[in-house]
């Protein structure tokens, strides 16, 4: 298995630098729940082509939408960092928070009190059955990472999973420069 790190709420998933599977490819995943019933997370770095206003007709904030992962695509999440002022929100730890009641979410939207480095909207999730996740590590199909708040909220979906590898230390920081293809190579 690759790498130290197990697992955990809280921590980030990086695919391998090959995987193939399109859902995946270089993704970082934020994990959200881990336990024995599986796992469930949110792919931090593939944005779609809607907004947030796109979606809930009575938003018309423009913030940007997530695909956060195969499963349910027909259900919004949002990570964020309101903490209590948002009742039933979930704390994943470090300050970040999952979920809440998003009737007062879209109030602090409307009120611009929340900026896209404050929240993030999801559409769907990543989720593995009991022991499939493990299996995966088995397979060295992911690597496990601390997170940052910064890498939760960041800016540039196209450098997060470089910018995560590299935060892993000198031992990994190699693996950035591998093609996604290798028969590309």
């Amino acid at each position: 298995m690759i790498g130290e790190l197990r697992p955990e709420v809280g921590r980030l998933l990086l695919a391998e630098p090959f995987m193939l599977d399109p859902n995946f490819r270089r993704s970082v995943v934020y994990l959200t729940e881990y336990n024995e019933q599986g796992a469930v997370g949110f792919v931090l770095n593939q944005p779609s082509i809607l907004s947030l206003k796109d979606i809930i007709d009575d938003v018309k904030e423009d913030f940007p939408v997530y695909i956060g992962g195969p499963v349910e695509n027909n259900t919004l999440h949002f990570l964020h960092r309101t903490g209590e002022e948002v009742d039933e929100a979930k704390e994943i730890g470090n300050g970040i928070y999952w979920g809440g009641n998003f009737e007062t979410i879209k109030i602090l939207l409307e009120k611009k009190y929340l900026s896209s480095g404050d929240i993030r909207f999801f559409i769907g999730y990543s989720g593995w059955s009991p022991g499939q996740l493990e299996d995966e590590m088995e397979e060295n199909a992911w690597l496990v990472a601390e997170s940052h708040k910064d890498f939760i909220f960041h800016e540039n979906d196209n450098a997060l999973w470089a910018g995560v590898v590299k935060s892993m230390g000198k031992k990994y920081e190699h693996i950035v420069n591998f093609p996604q293809d290798p028969n590309m190579n």
